[in-house]
């Protein structure tokens, strides 16, 4: 089997991931600052809610459905038409989302200013209480303050699928950096001014302002690497006229906005039912959702911007058969790296969530609220990685009706579960109810490829999924009952557990690769191939 095309693919997502990574560590960093600062009560949940909402128009309008709908279509132009027809069509489009953006971001700030003053009415108070709770009403407080920076970010997003087509992915990944940078000076200086009680109501303010700075500052340099590039928008009312660009992006757009975001709307619907469980659920998923993340940003979301513009071209020739061995290639390797972290996170989440988050105004109990959030999540991991990879070949090929019908039969799915489960198990299971619809998501959209007659190697991706869990299985077994022992004799008075943590970690990946070696798994030699060549190139 020719694996060359997957090396490829592998190669230029493990630099968006190497990219990606150090993005996701500074979260990491970020999430252990929050937690101390605005600790795991109304503050943070107030947030955490605010937070979301612009955070899912960039997932909606950024990095999701209008990015993954430009990369085939500027793609086609390119080849066909030249860079110049390419600048007049970014004209039109980054035109027309500007003018979108600021609409939904008058909207937004507008319904919550109107809505916290409707809340403080005797009627609103009596009949929807939770709308006059003091982290609704902070949250409604800090959103429009907020809501400016969806504006910055999903410009950033289509801007850094643009940028994707001529083969730019690393820098733009970077510019996630400084959303973390500048979170994470205004909360490390109030983690030492001890802020607590009723000054942190300003100090949101402060941080939705940081966020504001941080998106400005983001989209100048991405519109400067844009230009580098030679894909400036050019204005043109010539080109408003004759170009047919906003059709046919407005087809894929709109189911694909729906399709290419399932996971994202059921984290915003499990944020919105939390928030009526009291005010720890919402910090409890935020906290987990951000640790969970990690894998996903830095594997899983770099392979599947990879894969939709390598895909494109495989598509525009008709070679179902590149895809296939491309598709089947790229979900190896999820479950490959996927799975153990999924396995490590459902047997250490106490030790992880302690080190990260407990400390200052992040309690004990904060912490056991989480509980069942972090396992159902950890255990969620495969799912919610191999879903980005499973869209590529629809999004390649302009199916976004198709990922519209499932994703929308996986939202409901996720709303029924919520409110079945959410009453007997709180806010794990929201969590629990998101696992499933992700799973039956997959599911769905498997099903679909193998009737379009896109093989997939099946068997070798069962194997590689069985054999990643029994090793990870083995490994995390082992190390659960050597942990407390490594946790009394590693555990340091500033420090804490970390020590011991760090070990575990080392420990579980020498085991894991070492397993895998010793079952002989085909990734690790072609995860091998792909850092030699990199290297040797360097």
């Amino acid at each position: 089997m020719n694996t060359g095309g997957g090396h490829g693919i592998l190669k230029s997502s493990l630099g968006v991931s190497a990219a990606t990574l150090l993005s996701r560590v500074l979260g990491l960093v970020r999430v252990m600052l929050e937690a101390r600062v605005l600790g795991g009560d109304a503050i943070a949940s107030a947030w955490g809610l605010a937070f979301a909402i612009p955070n899912t128009f960039r997932r909606l309008l950024g990095e999701g459905a209008l990015g993954t709908a430009l990369i085939p279509l500027i793609s086609e132009t390119d080849a066909k038409s030249g860079p110049e027809q390419v600048r007049r069509e970014l004209g039109i489009v980054f035109s027309v989302l500007s003018l979108i953006l600021a609409l939904v971001v008058a909207v937004v700030a507008g319904g919550a200013l109107g809505l916290r003053r409707l809340a403080l009415t005797g009627s609103v108070q009596e009949f929807l209480p939770v709308l006059a709770s003091e982290r609704v009403q902070l949250a409604l407080m800090i959103l429009p303050l907020l809501m400016p920076y969806a504006f910055f970010i999903c410009l950033v997003g289509a801007i850094g699928a643009v940028l994707n087509t001529r083969k730019i992915f690393v820098l733009p990944a970077l510019g996630a950096l400084l959303l973390n940078f500048f979170l994470i000076g205004g909360l490390y200086a109030a983690f030492r001014r001890g802020l607590a009680g009723t000054e942190l109501v300003g100090f949101l303010e402060f941080l939705s302002v940081l966020v504001l700075i941080s998106g400005a500052i983001q989209l100048a340099l991405m519109l400067l690497l844009l230009w580098k590039a030679g894909r400036f928008p050019a204005m043109s009312r010539k080109a408003f006229r004759e170009s047919g660009i906003l059709g046919r992006l407005w087809r894929l757009v709109l189911p694909g906005m729906i399709g290419g975001a399932a996971l994202q709307i059921s984290f915003l619907v499990d944020r919105a039912l939390a928030i009526c469980l009291g005010p720890k659920a919402v910090p409890a998923l935020n906290y987990v959702d951000r640790i969970i993340d990690l894998p996903i940003g830095i594997y899983a979301i770099a392979l599947g911007s990879v894969l939709t513009a390598t895909m494109s071209r495989a598509a525009a020739r008709g070679n179902l058969d590149e895809i296939s061995h491309d598709l089947t290639f790229s979900l190896r390797h999820v479950y490959f790296l996927c799975v153990p972290m999924a396995v490590g996170v459902i047997f250490f989440w106490e030790p992880m969530i302690r080190i990260l988050c407990l400390g200052g105004n992040y309690t004990e109990e904060d912490l056991m609220a989480a509980r069942m959030v972090a396992i159902f999540y950890g255990a969620g991991i495969p799912a919610f990685c191999s879903i980005k990879v499973l869209l590529a070949p629809f999004n390649a090929r302009k199916m976004m009706m198709t990922t519209l019908r499932y994703s929308l039969i996986a939202i409901g799915c996720n709303i029924v579960l919520n409110l079945i489960l959410m009453w007997h198990l709180k806010q794990g299971g929201i969590a629990l109810s998101t696992v499933l619809a992700s799973m039956l998501n997959n599911t769905l959209l498997l099903r679909h490829l193998q009737k379009e007659g896109i093989p997939l190697g099946s068997r070798s991706i069962i194997r590689t999924f069985a054999r990643s869990l029994g090793v990870a299985l083995a490994a995390g077994t082992l190390l659960y009952w050597l942990y407390p022992l490594l946790r009394i004799r590693l555990t340091f008075r500033h420090v804490g557990e970390f020590p011991a943590f760090a070990v575990l970690g080392v420990l579980f990946l020498v085991l894991y690769f070492g397993g895998s070696l010793l079952c002989r798994a085909p990734e690790l030699p072609e995860l091998f191939s792909v850092m030699r060549r990199g290297k040797h190139s360097a």
